[in-house]
């Protein structure tokens, strides 16, 4: 019975996208009863501001090794190696985790040798003791990203099948991780324990998703090769976002740089508050880009451009009517929602005001950032990196002198979520600038689609 559960195929955008926003809905929800735990058991202090910069350097060395340019190469070519040959695709997979397994092995161990001298970088503002359990954390933390690729290789063969049960339950998983972590192992550990749950979680993320996976035919083999003219394509496809994922990263990381120079705690009320701005984005923008993208991708891959355009058009659509509703909800609730949420322990009013008002500016960038993920998905359905790399670096550089000028004028913390939201807005309008471009260039219709043409 759990096995027909996990192993359910979704046949429509709009089935898919219901689990996916449910999963993430569920996701979100355990990650806001984690902060509030955390921000309870912790308070905005010295312990927190050192646990949430500790992911920095795991994160980095994922985005830069793994999601950026996995998540852009993976699907769009398994999509056309299962149309050609099944064993071919299978082989593709096998190759993928060997040579990230590799990739991963090098990075970490490397990460670990210098990770005092990194995490100096990412938190000048840190000293003695904090920037001592900042190091500890991450080294610790290094070992959840190999999971995470596998979880990402897997989740990619899992959405080409339509089995979105197993991978929309892996977030869930991994939330619930962190959390016990913190009930059952910080009261011994402290905030090392619940370092112990994120690395737990990242375990559970993959494994929660191999019997589906099992299930579509797969079976591991040891071993890859550069020569694999399939390694070579996915390599060279994922260059450009590699190289958008380092700029995110970096992004992060400056970001956390220049809250360091801030107040204690500043680090810790600016992550929650820009975890509660992922929270409609991750439902709503995420869930329905994540559900379009194997039909897509197959659409893509057998140049059916007019299937393209009304899945692309139907899915805009709906993702921005949400998200628009979404954002105009949390602005006229942000502060008796975060006084709900996150007002206990050592987390005091005049934080939870001040993180509220941090929302406050984030829900102005909620539309943008939801349309991003799907208009990005369009482009590598296309197996086109190039353009939404140039948008996201182009975005970067843009959000980063914001934050500093912002910071000079002395606009505080208020600086980091005003930049991160024009950025955003300007990151949404060239890709749609570019996706246009592209699309007339490949002769997709654009006029002539009614609404009523795009309903599921």
């Amino acid at each position: 019975m759990l096995g027909g559960f996990l192993n359910g195929t979704t046949k429509t955008v709009s089935g898919a996208a219901i689990i996916l926003a449910l999963s993430f809905l569920f996701s979100r929800i355990l990650g806001i009863v984690r902060d509030r735990m955390l921000t309870g058991t912790f308070g905005a202090g010295k312990d927190l501001d050192a646990y949430m910069a500790a992911f920095r350097i795991p994160d980095f060395l994922y985005a830069f090794l793994v999601i950026w340019g996995l998540s852009a190469v993976f699907l769009p070519l398994f999509s056309e190696y299962m149309a050609q040959d099944k064993e071919k695709a299978w082989r593709f997979v096998n190759n993928m985790m060997g040579m990230y397994a590799l990739f991963l092995g090098v990075g970490s161990l490397f990460a670990a040798l210098f990770m005092r001298q990194l995490i100096a970088f990412v938190t000048p503002g840190f000293e003695g003791a904090q920037l001592e359990t900042a190091v500890l954390l991450s080294r610790l933390m290094l070992i959840g990203p190999l999971f995470f690729a596998f979880s990402a290789i897997t989740s990619g063969v899992l959405q080409y099948f339509q089995k979105f049960v197993a991978y929309a339950l892996a977030p869930v998983v991994y939330n619930l991780s962190i959390i016990a972590g913190i009930v059952f192992l910080a009261p011994s550990f402290g905030v090392f324990g619940v370092a112990m749950g994120v690395v737990i979680g990242a375990l559970l993320h993959f494994f929660i998703q191999v019997p589906t996976l099992l299930a579509t035919g797969f079976s591991f083999r040891l071993g890859f090769s550069f020569a694999d003219p399939q390694v070579r394509k996915a390599l060279l496809l994922s260059i450009p976002r590699t190289v958008a994922g380092v700029a995110h990263q970096l992004n992060i990381i400056i970001m956390v740089a220049f809250a360091s120079f801030l107040s204690v705690g500043s680090i810790t009320i600016f992550t929650i508050a820009e975890h509660m701005y992922y929270f409609p984005v991750g439902v709503i923008g995420v869930s329905l880009a994540t559900a379009a993208f194997p039909l897509l991708s197959k659409a893509g891959a057998a140049m059916d451009m007019k299937s393209f355009s009304l899945t692309l058009f139907s899915s805009l659509w709906r993702v921005t009517g949400a998200a628009l509703l979404a954002a105009l909800l949390l602005f006229l609730l942000r502060e008796p929602l975060f006084r709900i949420l996150y007002l206990s322990g050592g987390f005091t009013t005049e934080n939870v005001k001040l993180a509220a008002a941090v929302f406050g500016v984030f829900t102005l960038g909620i539309v943008f950032q939801s349309v991003i993920p799907l208009l990005v998905r369009a482009f590598f359905a296309l197996q086109n990196t190039i353009a939404p790399t140039v948008a996201s670096v182009s975005s970067v550089l843009f959000n980063i002198v914001l934050a500093y000028v912002f910071l000079q004028l002395g606009w505080g913390i208020f600086a980091l979520p005003w930049a991160l939201v024009i950025s955003g807005v300007f990151q949404c309008l060239l890709l749609s600038l570019l996706l246009f471009i592209v699309l007339k260039r490949n002769h997709v219709p654009l006029r002539g689609i009614s609404h009523s043409e795009t309903k599921p």
